[in-house]
């Protein structure tokens, strides 16, 4: 073994340099997204002025440098790479602009020196993962973000684990993140040796690592080890997080070495703290190289993608995150006095939420935050100073605004930006391409979209969103429109990080959001096993208007709906195809084969409902009765217009009801519900109604049966209880058979009884209650007048009806209220 072998040229051993000619290389030893950490590299990088940058990420990114000089990069971002054959398996290097790679990026590009990622290549990481059964190594994948104060390891959790903590406790902190601020974050730009910080943190890492009881000197002895696609042994019993290590230090030695042969002025290295020891150590080249042989390999590609601050905190599920990542750009970004800077800005917040806050406040919760540092001892008054300090002044002590405060400033909503010219997939560039088109800007913060589909504007939104969900890319949900009308939508949005690479796992279905979303479609209906979700996707394929798709879809859904013989499955599949016709009305879509489809299932349904609803048990019979309220639902879109060739299936679906209604052998709890619907429709006389009570809950009726026909009558959150509030017949009848139920039946019965009447709303079980109180005889009939109850009686008021008109047309947003002689109750359109 040579001595150029194991320094000379190729080694990185010896005690730090400052990059001279002939020189160690300068390591720089950083915690990933730390403010103090970004000032100081960027000090040292002036103060030294390396010939060549070299950063700790993935190679495969040196081509995608030059566009961090792009006027349209804006950090938050993140290095992105992807599977070529599986571009769901990814990983991401996300960079802030107070992170010290980035800083050290932007150094390099401003000053005309070559920068370089030094990591272990993508394709090797991504490779890694594949081979992970559980997953365990997502974080050390995302290699770029790895953290001192997060490294996962078996060895030590104490030292390996979160070597910040351990280096706060040796100081006598028991909060690594105020210690960290305290001795990097909170020093001022130009306070003594620019290189000193690096040198002390260099020190305390290779004391950490040295105690680390798995640490051992590995690939010493020629390379006789190594690490093979399943991630052998190294040096012992290790774990994969540990053994990964050893081999990304392997590669970084290794591109070290090379650098140095090519740049003889001087070599600047920005990695973690805690690689800087392992960097630094006397290792041969020819042992580096047997680690990383062999190592399992996939095809990748890589591109920028914007990031924002949430999802850069460690709420956000990042594994190198930071609790306040709004607070460190705020320390990053500040001239000077940071304190009354951030204060001005959570007054400014506040004040937007419409709370009384004055400059008075600023300068008393400065004021305060600075009292709190001295008497903590602190250099300057840090993030939990600011936020007592705030709660106490501007929020009155109370935690509600405070919350908002740490959502919008602390964590922040912030989304970078990336240029145009990024590389990306043919589908991103369409969908970038749609989104200018239509004025709708990806934002990380939820917002709420109300969507008119007469504009087509709103419709081109509409048709994006739906076909954005189809591939998997849930940029919107839909919510509860405040409209009832099939022309209105209502969404809300937000863009997440994650959605780039859903982006670019649809883009094996089609260069295009149309062709994509079509062809996804297509082969959702071919795999779907159930009826519904067929039906489901034929509704989902008439909002997002993909005819082609259609077509082919509702193929499938016939031939599913010839043969499938389940009542219960043709129930559910109907709604869906019910609300596809109408939404064809708005959105100019011909769905005469759906309609056709949809009178074939609703006329099987009619046929096999009646011995499809027979000896049931409870849990049967409950889920039947949400199959007929369905279709009943879906009768009432249908309207009675006829169908083509099949008659009126309003009218038929009446018929159905009837028979259900009253067939002893259907269960108790359908058969109340059938009931109950022609009620409602108006299809069943009242006095006809309380008769069909009066038969079910007679003596001859087991309590069981007739609990479970109440349950179907009253129950499920149909208004039930004001149905008895208001007719003393039913609630009459009711009490009287409860009160008559045998002691040993009615702890039987009594479960269901109390499932029935909690649904009720705490109004309505008042009211009822107090009626049973008062007795058949006090009580009276409440929908009779002179019953002594206000507000009830046999005929309309209209005067008292009129006297609202007004302030109902002003709520609705009408215009102002007519006459009152043309103020007709029955007949006004409210």
């Amino acid at each position: 073994m040579t001595d150029t072998d194991r320094d000379g040229n190729g080694g990185t051993g010896g005690p730090p340099g400052a990059g001279e000619p002939g020189g160690r290389p300068l390591l720089l030893g950083v915690r990933h997204h730390g403010p103090g950490s970004a000032r100081t590299v960027r000090a040292a990088l002036d103060a030294v002025r390396p010939s060549v940058v070299l950063i700790e990420g993935p190679p495969e990114a040196d081509a995608l440098i030059p566009l961090a000089a792009d006027e349209g990069m804006r950090p938050p971002v993140a290095l992105l790479a992807h599977a070529v054959d599986e571009p769901g398996r990814s990983a991401f290097w996300p960079l802030a602009e107070f992170s010290p790679e980035w800083v050290a990026v932007r150094w390099a590009l401003e000053h005309d020196v070559p920068a370089r990622f030094i990591d272990l290549p993508a394709t090797h990481t991504l490779a890694w993962r594949a081979a992970d059964d559980h997953g365990d190594d997502q974080a050390d994948d995302r290699t770029g973000g790895r953290d001192p104060g997060d490294r996962p390891g078996t060895a030590s959790p104490d030292v390996r684990g979160d070597p910040l903590a351990a280096l706060a406790a040796a100081a006598g902190h028991d909060d690594p993140e105020r210690w960290w601020e305290d001795v990097i974050e909170h020093r001022g730009p130009g306070e003594g040796d620019v290189l000193a910080p690096f040198t002390a943190l260099e020190e305390a890492m290779t004391a950490l690592r040295e105690t680390d009881d798995g640490e051992e000197e590995v690939g010493q002895d020629d390379g006789e080890e190594e690490v093979g696609q399943e991630g052998g042994e190294v040096g012992g019993e290790r774990g994969a997080a540990d053994v990964r290590d050893l081999v990304r230090e392997a590669h970084m030695r290794l591109q070290v070495r090379a650098a140095r042969r090519e740049f003889a002025q001087g070599v600047a290295v920005v990695c973690g703290a805690w690689h800087v020891p392992a960097l630094r150590r006397d290792a041969t080249a020819a042992a580096d190289r047997a680690l990383v042989k062999g190592l399992p390999r996939t095809k990748v590609e890589m591109t920028w993608v914007p990031w924002t601050h949430r999802r850069l905190s460690r709420a956000g599920g990042y594994g190198a995150g930071i609790e306040s990542p709004g607070w460190y750009g705020h320390l990053f970004a500040a001239v000077d006095r940071p304190v009354e800077r951030w204060l001005t800005k959570v007054a400014g917040l506040l004040r937007e939420e419409d709370r009384v806050v004055s400059p008075a406040h600023v300068i008393e919760a400065a004021r305060l935050a600075e009292a709190l540092a001295v008497i903590r001892g602190r250099p300057l008054p840090g993030l939990s100073e600011t936020t007592e300090a705030v709660r106490a002044v501007m929020c009155d002590g109370s935690d509600v605004p405070l919350a908002l405060v740490h959502d919008r400033l602390v964590v922040g909503d912030v989304l970078g930006e990336v240029p145009a010219g990024a590389p990306a997939v043919p589908l991103q560039r369409d969908l970038t391409r749609i989104q200018r088109r239509l004025r709708l800007k990806p934002e990380p913060a939820e917002r709420e979209l109300e969507l008119d589909l007469r504009k087509e504007t709103d419709a081109g939104r509409s048709r994006l969103l739906h076909r954005l969900r189809l591939l998997g890319v849930r940029w919107g949900e839909p919510a509860a429109s405040r409209s009832t009308g099939t022309f209105r939508e209502t969404w809300r949005l937000r863009w997440e990080p994650e959605l780039s690479v859903r982006v670019a796992e649809a883009g094996v279905w089609g260069t295009t959001v149309l062709s994509a979303a079509t062809a996804r479609a297509e082969a959702d209906a071919v795999t779907t096993q159930g009826l519904a979700e067929v039906t489901a996707l034929a509704e989902r394929c008439l909002l997002a208007e993909l005819p082609d798709a259609l077509s082919p879809v509702m193929r499938i859904l016939a031939d599913r709906a010839a043969l499938d013989t389940d009542v219960g499955h043709l129930a559910q599949a109907l709604p869906a195809l019910v609300r596809s016709l109408r939404y064809g009305d708005v959105r100019g879509t011909d769905t005469g084969a759906l309609a056709e489809v949809a009178a074939g299932l609703a006329e099987r349904v009619f046929v096999g409902l009646p011995a499809a609803c027979a000896a049931l048990d409870a849990d049967a019979a409950e889920e039947m009765r949400g199959h007929v309220d369905a279709v009943h639902t879906a009768m009432g879109l249908l309207g009675d217009a006829p169908a083509p060739g099949r008659g009126d299936l309003w009218l038929r679906w009446r018929a159905v009801l009837r028979t259900l209604s009253a067939r002893d052998a259907v269960s108790g709890i359908v058969r109340g519900r059938a009931v109950r619907l022609l009620l409602d429709d108006g299809e069943l006389a009242p006095d006809e109604a309380a008769r069909l009570m009066g038969l079910v809950l007679s003596p001859g009726t087991a309590p069981a049966d007739a609990a479970a026909w109440i349950e179907g009558f009253v129950g499920g959150g149909s208004g039930g209880g004001m149905l008895l509030l208001h007719d003393d017949r039913l609630l009459a009848l009711v009490d009287a058979w409860l009160t008559g139920v045998p002691a040993d039946a009615f702890t039987d019965v009594l479960p269901l009884l109390c499932r029935t009447f909690s649904a009720f709303e705490p109004g309505v079980r008042r009211s009822l209650g107090e009626l049973v109180r008062r007795g058949p005889e006090a009580r009276g009939s409440v929908t009779t007048a002179g019953s002594g109850v206000p507000g009830f009686a046999t005929g309309l008021d209209t005067e008292r009806a009129d006297a609202v008109l007004p302030v109902v047309r002003l709520l609705l947003g009408g215009a102002e209220s007519p006459a009152p002689e043309e103020n007709d109750l029955v007949g006004a359109d409210t």
